[in-house]
């Protein structure tokens, strides 16, 4: 790693912990008083460290599996203080999540096997979905690649435009047509233009609504399949976009996605305003989705590639654990 990767990488760890750093408080917090005065790790220590869990948005399901990973732990260890307890729980919550497959590169400037690659994004309106585009827009042309944003987004016209206002920040083309166009017509139209250009990634835009999962569904679906008429595979990824903030709404909201849609990676925003970031943990594990992007500030470089074990070490004070 050269003097310059080193000073990036330096300053996306210090963003990362500062963007944690009330989901970090709370959690230790927690820990530190439900674990006060205690030398081993017992019934009475596991009760409460569900508690802390659950309470910091990890999730029921997710905090049951981490709690009977340290109970056969203590089964096979025989005797563990409670020193050891947050390096265990760091190793555990690790191994759970999901690590990121192998559709997407990852870093920004990797390789594609398909070009274009076509990322869907999808995500209810208000969680910042369109940013996420922005952002995502913004890394892929400062790693040289060539991007192309289609605005599918067509039920609000405020999308349309805000995205334009992004296209425009992260100077990318984009194509549009408008308030109440069909939106499978501009998916159509902008994987075929980045075909005909040659460009490198595509970001579709889609509608936020979830009041009825069938229409969202069948228009979804309708997507999908025009844009695979120009681009086989197309698209290559469907990203879910959710608020971290929202804690288990987010999860309601992931559920409900999943149900309509394949959907093959997260980006959770807005990690830097909550107490919730457990929510990270509770999602890539239960619905066996790897989270692929994490937002942890309001700038444009605050969108970062997740990584299981910096997120981690960041939520417990960062000692390392890999």
């Amino acid at each position: 790693m050269g003097f310059f990767e080193k000073i990036g990488f330096k300053k996306k760890e210090e963003k990362l912990n500062e963007g944690l750093k009330k989901s970090r408080d709370g959690l230790l917090g927690k820990l530190g008083k439900a674990i006060a005065g205690k030398d081993t790790v017992d019934d009475e220590v596991l009760d409460e460290l569900e508690e802390v869990l659950v309470t910091s948005d990890v999730g029921v399901t997710t905090t049951l599996k981490i709690i009977k990973r340290i109970e056969e732990r203590v089964a096979r260890d025989k005797y563990l203080n409670t020193t050891e307890l947050n390096k265990i729980l760091r190793e555990e919550i690790i191994a759970l999540l999901k690590e990121s497959d192998a559709a997407r590169p990852s870093e920004y400037d990797a390789q594609f096997q398909q070009k274009p690659h076509v990322i869907m994004v999808v995500g209810v309106n208000g969680v910042g979905k369109t940013t996420t585009i922005g952002k995502l827009a913004s890394a892929y042309r400062e790693a040289g690649k060539s991007v192309l944003l289609g605005a599918a987004d067509t039920f609000r016209a405020a999308a349309v435009d805000q995205l334009k206002i992004w296209s425009e920040r992260a100077q990318v083309p984009i194509i549009q047509q408008g308030q109440g166009a069909d939106p499978a017509a501009v998916a159509f139209d902008t994987v075929a233009s980045a075909k005909s250009r040659g460009a490198d990634v595509v970001l579709v835009d889609t509608a936020g609504r979830l009041h009825n999962k069938i229409s969202l569904m069948n228009e979804l679906t309708k997507i999908k399949r025009v844009m695979g008429k120009v681009v086989e595979g197309a698209p290559h990824e469907v990203v879910l976009v959710l608020d971290a903030s929202t804690g288990q709404n987010a999860m309601q909201q992931a559920k409900a996605f999943t149900s309509a849609v394949d959907i093959t990676g997260l980006a959770l925003t807005k990690l830097d305003g909550t107490a919730k970031g457990g929510i990270v943990i509770g999602i890539s594990s239960e619905l066996e989705v790897p989270v692929k992007y994490i937002g942890v500030g309001e700038q444009v470089n605050d969108l970062q590639v997740f990584d299981r074990s910096s997120f981690v070490n960041a939520l417990f004070e960062n000692k390392v654990v890999s």
